[in-house]
C-alpha cells in the first residue's frame, strides 16, 4: 500500500483564520488528539511570529508521542534558532523553512531578485539541517512562479539539507491539470527530486484545494498540508477529512491511503469547532451535520433498502453516529415506517398515509420537527385499539 503523509496545521495555518486564535492549553489538547488520530506531522506553530506560539510550541513538542514535530521559520537565523528551541524536546522534530519564489512575491515583497533568493535558500537550508536531520523546504507562492527556476531552488534546497520540498498553491490559484503539469515538470527537470519526499500544500480561494491535492498524489506527491475542518488563512486550506475519505473512499483509484484512525475525524472536528468558535456548514463533507443525512422520499427508500445506493461512505468509520433518515416536507412512507419502527410502534395499528399527509400540512409552517410532536401526529392517526 502507497502511504500518504497527513501533515496537519491546523495549528499554525488554521489558527490564522481571523477570529481562530486558540490559547496555549487549547492547542495542546488539539495537539494531543491529532497524535492520537495519527497525523504524521504537526505544525505545531509559528515560534518567531510570537511568545505564545513559541511556548505552545515548546509544550506541544513535550506532550506528543508519535507525530512528527515542527515549527515554521523563515530563512532567516533567529526565526531557524527560535525554531529548534521550541521543538529540540519532541521525539521526532522538523524544521520547516521557507521563502517566496514567485516574481510578484520577490518584487513587492522580498525586495530581492533570484540570485539573492539562491544564496538565501543554500545559506539557510544549510543552517537549518546543521540543527535539525529533518528539514521541509517551501517555496512560497510556488504555482507562480517561474517553473525553471522552481526547479532551481528545489536543486539547491535538496543539496543544502533538505529532506522534504513542499510546492504550496499559496493564494489558492492553480487548477488541477495546470498543478498537474507543473509538478509533472519539476519531477522530470529536477535533479533530485525523487530522492526526497514531494508534499503539496493547497489553498481553497477557488473551491480547489481538496482536488488539487488529490491530482499532486496522481503526480506522485506523498505527503499533503490540510487542516481540520480546512480552516485557515482566507478561504482556508484543504480539509483533512476530506483528503483522507476521498483516498479511503477511491483506494480503487488514488491505490493510496493515510494511517488516520477516521473514527476520531468528527470528534476532532467538534473541537476544533468549538476551540475556535468556527462552525462548519451543515453540507460540509464529512462533517457537516447533513453529510449524511436524506430527506428526500425517493434517497430514503432507497437507503432503507441499500444503503450503497445513495451512502458511499459508512458515517460510523468517521465517528457519527446521527440517525441518517430525516423526517421532513420530502419525505416518504417508506421514511414514516423506519421513523416509527425506530420509536417501537406497531406499525400495522396505524395509518400512515395520514400520517404522511399530517406531517407533510406541519412543515408548510415549521422547518423540522422533533420526536414529541411526531408522537402526537402518529397518536392521533391509530386505527386499531
Amino acid at each position: 500500500m502507497r502511504k500518504i503523509k497527513i501533515f496537519d496545521t491546523t495549528l499554525r495555518d488554521g489558527e490564522q483564520s481571523p477570529g481562530c486564535s486558540m490559547s496555549i492549553n487549547e492547542k495542546v489538547t488539539l495537539a494531543k488528539k491529532l497524535d492520537m488520530m495519527g497525523v504524521d506531522i504537526i505544525e505545531a506553530g509559528f515560534a518567531a511570529s510570537s511568545q505564545n506560539d513559541f511556548e505552545a510550541i515548546k509544550e506541544i513538542s513535550k506532550v506528543v508521542n508519535n507525530s512528527t514535530v515542527t515549527s515554521l521559520a523563515r530563512c532567516n537565523k533567529n526565526d531557524i534558532d527560535l525554531a529548534y528551541e521550541a521543538i529540540k524536546d519532541a521525539k521526532n522534530k522538523r524544521i520547516h523553512t521557507f521563502i517566496a519564489t514567485s516574481d510578484i512575491h520577490m518584487k513587492y515583497k522580498l525586495k530581492k531578485n533570484k540570485e539573492e533568493i539562491k544564496k538565501i535558500v543554500k545559506k539557510y537550508v544549510s543552517y537549518a539541517k546543521s540543527k535539525c536531520d529533518d528539514i521541509e523546504f517551501s517555496l512560497e507562492d510556488a504555482t507562480r512562479t517561474d517553473k525553471d527556476f522552481a526547479v532551481e531552488i528545489i536543486d539547491i534546497a535538496i543539496s543544502s539539507g533538505a529532506t522534504t520540498i513542499n510546492i504550496p498553491d499559496t493564494v489558492g490559484y492553480t487548477v488541477p491539470f495546470e498543478f498537474m503539469k507543473f509538478l509533472k515538470y519539476i519531477k522530470k527537470n529536477s535533479k533530485y527530486i525523487n530522492d526526497v519526499c514531494l508534499s503539496v500544500h493547497c489553498h481553497n480561494d477557488l473551491g480547489l484545494a481538496t482536488i488539487n491535492s488529490l491530482s499532486a498524489i496522481i503526480l506522485g506527491a506523498d505527503q499533503v498540508e490540510c487542516t481540520i475542518n480546512g480552516i485557515g488563512e482566507r478561504a482556508g486550506n484543504a480539509a483533512l477529512e476530506e483528503i483522507v475519505a476521498s483516498l479511503d473512499t477511491r483506494y480503487d483509484y488514488f491505490k493510496a491511503k493515510t494511517t488516520i484512525n477516521k473514527k476520531m475525524i468528527m470528534e476532532i472536528s467538534k473541537c476544533v469547532q468549538e476551540i475556535t468558535n468556527s462552525y462548519v456548514q451543515n453540507n460540509k463533507p464529512i462533517v457537516g451535520a447533513n453529510a449524511f443525512k436524506h430527506e428526500a422520499g425517493i434517497h430514503q427508500a432507497g437507503v432503507i433498502n441499500n444503503k450503497q445506493t445513495y451512502e458511499i461512505i459508512n458515517p460510523k468509520d468517521y465517528g457519527v453516529y446521527t440517525d441518517n433518515i430525516v423526517i421532513g416536507i420530502h419525505s416518504g412512507k417508506n421514511a414514516i415506517i423506519n421513523k416509527m419502527e425506530k420509536m417501537n410502534y406497531d406499525i400495522s395499528k396505524y395509518d400512515i398515509s395520514s400520517i404522511l399527509n399530517d406531517v407533510k400540512q406541519y412543515f408548510t409552517n415549521n422547518s423540522s420537527i422533533n420526536d414529541e410532536t411526531l408522537e402526537k401526529i402518529i397518536t392521533k392517526r391509530m386505527t386499531k385499539k
